[in-house]
């Protein structure tokens, strides 16, 4: 019988992928401490609505302003070199906060210039972090390796880091922060044990290479360029619009439409991680006897039909709709991940998984706002049924070239640099 560590993450994927694992799991450790600690703090400074929603905007701004460049710079640089450099600069962030904290000079407009700047690492973070897969697996691991990311992202940040971190706030206020810095710094240290091959660079000491927004632009050339990457982010964007209309009003619909109370609503996130982590169990035998075609169709149709669901429901059946909502998306996550990670060269893989990250938290400012608009003048309900006609209507039009994008043959240069002394282990 397997060892769980060869369960969790198999030798043949290489020690460098079990280094880049450990520190995925341990910053989402501190990341998800960080989720229920940070809207507890700025709650406790300020009762205005305005500033309340500042700290969730902000979480999203940094993606829009920089997410681009950050593409650029993860094309440019040592990846693993970035995220330790920014997972650093996170870490210092967060350890001024504490300082304000524990001095009692903390303010709201501290707290949400520390929101902005750590969102800011963030960014550049998370896009060379996201592109050093491809570099570690072959494509035909990319999915395991994905699903193994996801999986960390699922049970530490959604699972195990919000009740920790509201645990420790009640503590105190800079407990959670502290715990938060002390895995970013481990995770720091776990990513500096990896093995790395360097793609070929730029020359940076050559005045006249080309500025950033030329790289930016050569990105989004090769994207319009190439149908089924450009249509798979397409899709990413449109779907994300429409999941975020009713998700930003999705407080009041569990309180005040199904009169969930408060503990409902909370208990619908955790039924969508708990549908998450049958996704996680069963996401092998989904990838070895489905095709990841059927796969994108059933999770794109089941996205239309949880829409209707919720514009129907009136009662306890939300739990179970959001149940399969944690399955599903986990599943179409780690596909369309996989997909464009297989499709995209090396030398491209930041800049096109930054464009797919704008389009993603783009889609979600987007969503969030005609979400509000909507319930405001149509009711609690309006932003669903906005939802499953946009989504309807969407997967329409993409159903067939679905077999184009998962069709694509893989591009040549992909995995396997990363970890030359376990190759054929």
């Amino acid at each position: 019988m397997p060892s769980l560590g060869e369960l969790i993450a198999p030798r043949r994927l290489g020690s460098g992928f079990r280094w880049l694992l450990g520190s995925s799991w341990t910053s989402n450790i501190g990341d998800g401490i960080a989720l229920a600690a940070a809207p507890l703090l700025i709650a406790s400074m300020t009762s205005s609505p305005i500033l309340v929603a500042a700290g969730a905007i902000l979480q999203y701004l940094p993606w829009l302003v920089f997410g681009l460049h950050a593409g650029a710079v993860a094309d440019r640089f040592d990846r693993r070199t970035l995220v330790m450099v920014g997972g650093a600069a996170r870490a210092v962030v967060v350890a001024a906060l504490i300082a304000f904290l524990v001095s009692g000079t903390a303010t709201i407009w501290i707290v949400l210039v520390v929101a902005f700047l750590y969102g800011t690492a963030e960014v550049f973070v998370d896009t060379a972090g996201s592109s050093i897969l491809p570099m570690l697996l072959t494509p035909a691991d990319l999915g395991v390796g994905n699903a193994r990311l996801q999986a960390g992202y699922l049970v530490a940040n959604q699972f195990a880091g919000p009740p920790l971190g509201a645990f420790l706030f009640a503590a105190g206020s800079a407990w959670p922060f502290l715990v938060q810095t002390v895995c970013m710094t481990l995770a720091i240290v776990l990513i500096a044990r990896m093995a790395l091959t360097p793609l070929p660079r730029k020359d940076l000491t050559d005045p006249a290479r080309t500025p950033v927004h030329t790289d930016i632009a050569e990105g989004l050339r090769w994207l319009w360029r190439n149908p089924p990457v450009r249509t798979l982010v397409v899709i990413v964007l449109v779907f994300n619009v429409t999941w975020a209309a009713p998700w930003g009003v999705l407080v009041l619909y569990a309180t005040e439409h199904l009169g969930l109370g408060p503990v409902g609503y909370g208990a619908l996130t955790t039924a969508s991680a708990a549908g998450g982590m049958v996704a996680v169990l069963g996401f092998g035998w989904l990838e070895r006897h489905v095709s990841f075609a059927t796969l994108i169709r059933v999770c794109l149709s089941a996205e239309v039909l949880m829409h209707l669901a919720f514009a129907l429901t009136t009662g306890w059946a939300a739990f179970v709709i959001m149940f399969f909502f944690g399955l599903y998306a986990f599943v179409w996550g780690t596909i369309s991940t996989t997909v464009r990670q297989r499709l995209v060269p090396q030398e491209l893989q930041g800049r096109i998984a930054s464009v797919n990250m704008v389009g993603v938290f783009g889609g979600l400012v987007i969503g969030q706002a005609l979400g509000g608009v909507i319930a405001q003048f149509w009711g609690l309900t309006g932003p669903w049924w906005f939802a499953f006609v946009g989504a309807a209507l969407t997967l329409v039009v993409v159903w067939r070239p679905i077999s184009h994008i998962v069709g694509a043959p893989p591009v040549s240069d992909a995995g396997g640099t990363g970890d030359p002394e376990d190759a054929g282990a």
